[in-house]
């Protein structure tokens, strides 16, 4: 049995907003709300208040710590968001907190960004506070041999808030000896990692063993791998999950069985689909599971949804900060206070986040306008009123968030207009557009977004016959309109590997193997490993010169 926590002394004071300056600057993260949000649109699954013993747990995901940091405007915004969530976690007093990955945007973040990092997370998570739960099952084998215990139990530590993440796609494992900067973060007491898969071909998910009084929580974590080979994996059948149930727990009662843990699985991949194999149904989940807190989506669709085919609920806590100017970032970003209980039972409860930047993204179509497609002033003038007309929503929609702080000057919002210049109609500029606005907005050189519309032949169109209505004679059929894609707003948007693949398709490789050359390239641009080719071209001339020795 895992040894319980070392007993501390409570702390002097609850964490209070006023008691939580900010570790950035000290207006950078406004005073939290002193009244607790609504949570009517959340899953009750109990009256009256939860028992002692029920687990109180901030879950959030996608904080992509270090986001355009050289940027003189919103180069905080990540940091303050993260910021306001460890605020929230002490003040609401919660047993730990849950991060779906991403936590970092960059693969090798900097060190301006991993600095900043220490300080928040010792801030808010170093102290005196009693830790309520203890870890039934082996913690070396969820936190690996470096770490071989979670942080609050570490004699040598004394933390009071644990903080538990799997990794993403943006902070995952790479290079020599396989490791992320979450791996840093946990060699530094820090942050638990777990989640991480030695074989990439056989996912295994061991759950963490967690007690508090009465209630037992089973917490599975898998972190990202690549969607089209995890799809293949799960598609095979190539995965177990086990509970453990019970072990290292001396108790003789009957809670030594799977049906006394709720089973909370946190996953970070693709849940829209992308293409045939790059995502991961929800059907492919366990239906062991009782809840599935989903990464990497952005768009906060916090409260839970029931998947009718496997029984368990999901819920998406979207990113705590804009990393695209898409649709799903404009949602309002909120993290959840979940409460489980015993016997299965859960509640989520949503808190605003007060400091992600306002966002507000509309549509227009210059043909409804009425005006002649080569007027480049007219087309500038009327672009400009719709976009002054946005910033002004996204003022009173800030606002009326934040009552609070009706004498403070509402933040530059992020302003997105996608304009369709289908008929012949000119475009403008957008960095040169947006110099009217750079004082207005956060965005300024990309507040605009143009496309067009194709027109396709409709296969789904009848065929109505010609003439006198000889067989075999159709009329042509109807024109079908359909938006061109949008250009992709990030570089990572782009697939590296399908250009090297299209590349490669037209040579001859005799030496190198095509795949783990891809893999190599993908790793050197994404992952920022200056090494990876150099590697993999030593690693099979060494492979090649040892076959022709033998």
């Amino acid at each position: 049995m895992a040894p319980a926590p070392t007993p501390r002394a409570a702390r002097q004071a609850t964490a209070s907003p006023s008691a939580s300056p900010s570790v950035l600057s000290p207006s950078s993260v406004p005073p939290l709300p002193s009244t607790r949000p609504s949570a009517t649109s959340s899953t009750r699954l109990w009256s009256g208040p939860p028992p002692e013993s029920a687990f109180r747990i901030l879950i959030a995901t996608d904080n992509h710590l270090g986001y355009l940091e050289k940027d003189p405007i919103r180069g905080e915004d990540s940091f303050r968001a993260f910021e306001e969530v460890l605020q929230i976690a002490a003040a609401r007093d919660v047993d730990f907190v849950l991060l779906g990955g991403d936590l970092f945007h960059e693969n090798k973040p900097s060190r301006r960004c991993l600095v900043t990092t220490l300080r928040l997370l010792r801030h808010y998570c170093l102290g005196d506070r009693p830790v309520p739960f203890t870890i039934l099952s082996d913690q070396a084998a969820h936190f690996g041999p470096a770490t071989p215990r979670a942080n609050y139990q570490d004699p040598h530590l004394n933390v009071g808030l644990p903080v538990f993440s799997i990794h993403g796609n943006h902070d995952d494992p790479a290079g020599d000896g396989n490791l992320c900067s979450l791996d840093l973060l946990a060699a530094a007491g820090l942050v638990n990692y777990f989640g991480k898969q030695t074989a990439v071909d056989h996912v295994r998910l061991d759950p963490i063993l967690l007690r508090k009084g009465d209630c037992r929580v089973a917490l599975y974590g898998l972190g990202n791998i690549r969607d089209e080979r995890l799809h293949k994996t799960m598609l095979a059948q190539h995965t177990g999950a086990s509970t453990e149930a019970g072990a290292g727990d001396d108790d003789n009662d009957n809670d030594n069985n799977d049906d006394a843990y709720f089973n909370l699985m946190v996953i970070h991949q693709n849940r829209v689909p992308h293409g045939a194999t790059s995502y991961i149904p929800e059907e492919f989940l366990d239906d062991r599971f009782d809840l599935v807190l989903w990464g990497h989506e952005h768009e906060c669709c916090i409260d839970p949804v029931r998947n009718t085919a496997k029984g368990f609920h999901i819920t998406q806590p979207g990113s705590s900060v804009a990393t695209s100017l898409s649709p799903g970032e404009a949602v309002p970003k909120h993290v959840g206070i979940l409460t489980i209980r015993p016997g299965h039972q859960f509640h989520i409860e949503p808190v605003p986040l007060t400091t992600t930047r306002p966002f507000v993204i509309d549509d227009i179509a210059l043909a409804q306008l009425g005006l002649q497609p080569h007027d480049h002033e007219a087309i500038q003038l009327a672009l400009s009123d719709k976009v002054e007309q946005m910033i002004a929503t996204a003022h009173a929609e800030w606002r009326d968030a934040h009552p609070d702080r009706r004498g403070q000057p509402p933040p530059k919002p992020l302003i997105r207009l996608r304009v369709e210049y289908s008929g012949g109609y000119t475009t403008l500029h957008p960095q040169r557009f947006g110099q009217a606005f750079a004082e207005t907005t956060a965005n300024p050189k990309d507040v605009l977004h143009f496309y067009r519309r194709r027109v396709y032949a409709n296969p789904y169109a009848p065929h109505p016959t010609a003439g006198g209505g000889r067989s075999g004679t159709t009329a042509p059929r109807a024109p079908l309109a359909v938006p061109d894609p949008f250009l992709p707003d990030r570089p990572e948007d782009v697939d590296v590997q399908e250009i090297v693949a299209t590349f490669l398709a037209a040579q001859s490789l005799q030496f190198f193997a095509e795949a783990e050359l891809s893999e190599a390239v993908r790793l050197f641009v994404d992952k920022d490993d200056r090494s990876a080719i150099a590697d993999f071209v030593g690693s099979t001339l060494e492979t090649a010169q040892t076959a022709l020795q033998q």
